[in-house]
């Protein structure tokens, strides 16, 4: 195949051709654009403070203000590092009683706002502690955007550019991690030390979100949420400023008799607002006691640990004192310019691994191909910092291993919004996201979980996600500290190497599914889930059944 047919391939070109074939007045809507990206920069909050959080020990102001330093290694930084981490997990489940009593607007500017209350006191902290408190408040409005994000902007999207739509959120998580990195590069360079060169770093972010808080309230509610909340018409007029084309035309008459019809259906199961204790107590019956469904639950509970305990946000929240620990730390303008360079290569890698790598290699692929890049890093870190334990490794060796620590965040970051076709009574959508270990969190519980526990399954699952975030970050200092520092990278690359053999074994392809075949595959059995269970123009056996697919004869 010549590089012509393969960049033919590429999600790059493919957006390109459905936006050209589709109207021009539903892909190039004002509003629906704004809209997106107003819920996509829900990520800027999550790794602007992860970038943050790994370099503001850096700087003297910082270090004379609370007593922080990553120079003095990451047992320093532990706690200001990981406290968000509960918030976000708080956050996370408490959005399951917020976000369809409020609908998706207010839902934005309230976790919004919270996390900006959060960002101010630590702005104006006297001392540590009202620091690690600002940390758990960050974290509550951190956590529930994680939530709505992605979730709004499916809704919002039109089918030919959902996946393109989907994917700004990946582009602002990265993107918001790059800039902080070089914003406290900034400060480090040409702000003398003072309080002011970490005021700046955490108040900066706080004007962006609050011109989107401002703009929210000229941009669009859902139509969907509005249809659930009984408010038809409102819907309607929300559709039609969406898609700018009249509630006559076809496509959006069409597109809202599929809302009302996927509303009722979900009605006809059970009331979405009803969070009585009753309601809970029913809904966590169904969850846990359901084979199919506790088979969901675990895993999705496997899936959000592995990508904490296989080391990509472990290098991220502590890349200078991991540095210090491979030997390679320097001045503090040159790890900050270090750390700046490996959020910018996870900004690039992320970009190429979207737009333009997945769709040639393919997705479980580039999955396999991202795992194992990230234990190769491992083990030659663990191989590299034994070496040096014992001796004085070459100088080669020691820019190798810097060299490994790119290539780990190559690995980490490779993957995209995963476009698979389901019913649209799954968010009105015909593709919902699901991407590799960076956004896998994010991303994998829409299509997981049936209608009927959507929501309950997925605040469930993502408040596990940020407690494993909180536990490995909590953790790391003491995992280096009580293992030489070389055997915490073999435990990053046996966890590698267990996601690959999980993955390969048991994780279910469930494209092209319907939600009663997607039940098929979870009630069927273990031997089967690692198997294909769709293919394009073919079928497979599940149960003694076959499963047709794309309504092939």
């Amino acid at each position: 195949m010549g590089l012509k047919q393969l960049f033919d391939k590429t999600s790059f070109v493919q957006y390109g051709k459905r936006m050209k074939d589709a109207p021009r007045e539903v892909v190039l809507s004002p509003i629906l654009l704004l809209s997106c990206a107003m819920y996509a920069t829900a990520a800027i909050p999550l790794t602007w403070d992860q970038g943050t959080a790994s370099t503001l020990p850096s700087l003297e102001g910082f270090q004379k203000q609370f007593g922080i330093s990553s120079t003095a290694g990451a047992h320093s930084t532990r706690n200001f590092v990981s406290l968000v981490y509960i918030g976000d997990a708080v956050g996370a489940a408490i959005s399951f009683f917020i976000n369809d009593r409020i609908g998706r607007l207010w839902s934005f500017r309230l976790y919004t706002a919270i996390w900006i209350i959060g960002q101010l006191v630590a702005t104006f902290s006297p001392g540590p502690s009202a620091l690690y408190a600002s940390r758990i408040i960050s974290g509550l409005g951190i956590g529930s955007l994680s939530v709505t994000g992605t979730v709004s902007i499916v809704e919002l999207a039109p089918t030919e550019i959902r996946g393109l739509l989907a994917a700004w959120y990946t582009v602002f998580m990265t993107l918001a991690l790059m800039l902080a990195t070089f914003c406290v590069y900034g400060v480090q360079l040409h702000l003398a030390a003072s309080r002011l060169q970490y005021q700046v770093v955490m108040f900066s972010p706080c004007v962006f979100m609050s011109l989107w808080i401002t703009a929210s309230f000229f941009l669009s509610e859902s139509p969907r949420w509005l249809v659930l909340m009984n408010r038809n018409e409102e819907a309607g007029l929300a559709l039609v400023r969406l898609r700018r084309l009249p509630l006559a035309h076809d496509r959006v008459r069409e597109e809202f008799e599929k809302i009302e019809d996927s509303i009722e259906q979900e009605k006809a199961a059970h009331d979405p607002n009803d969070t009585s204790p009753a309601k809970i107590v029913s809904l966590a019956r169904k969850t846990f006691t359901v084979p199919s469904n506790l088979r969901r639950v675990q895993q999705a509970l496997i899936l959000y640990a592995v990508p904490q305990f296989s080391g990509g946000n472990s290098i991220t929240n502590y890349f200078i004192p991991i540095l210090k620990v491979i030997g390679l730390a320097g001045s503090p303008t040159r790890n900050l310019f270090l750390n700046g360079m490996y959020a910018m290569s996870k900004f690039f890698f992320g970009l190429f691994g979207s737009f333009f790598l997945i769709d040639v290699v393919g997705r479980r692929s580039t999955l396999f191909i991202g795992i194992t890049l990230q234990m190769i890093s491992d083990v030659y870190l663990a191989a590299y910092i034994k070496a040096q334990n014992d001796g004085s490794p070459a100088e080669a060796a020691g820019e190798a291993a810097l060299a490994s620590i790119f290539l780990h965040s190559f690995g980490y970051t490779i993957g995209k919004p995963k476009k698979r076709k389901i019913p649209p009574s799954i968010f009105n959508a015909d593709h919902v996201p699901l991407a590799g270990l960076l956004t896998l969190p994010y991303v994998f519980g829409g299509e997981l979980w049936p209608n009927r526990i959507r929501s309950f399954g997925a605040a469930i699952t993502q408040t596990f996600h940020w407690l494993f975030h909180y536990s490995m970050t909590f953790a790391l200092p003491s995992l280096l500290a009580r293992t030489n520092n070389w055997g915490a990278f073999v435990f990053f690359a046996a966890w590698c190497g267990a996601a690959l053999l999980y993955v390969y074994l048991l994780v279910p392809e469930i494209a092209g599914l319907s939600v009663e075949e997607i039940e098929r595959v979870f009630s069927g059995p273990w031997r089967l889930f690692g198997r294909r269970s769709t293919l394009r123009d073919s079928h497979t056996v599940l149960e003694g059944q076959i499963v047709r697919v794309n309504n092939d004869p």
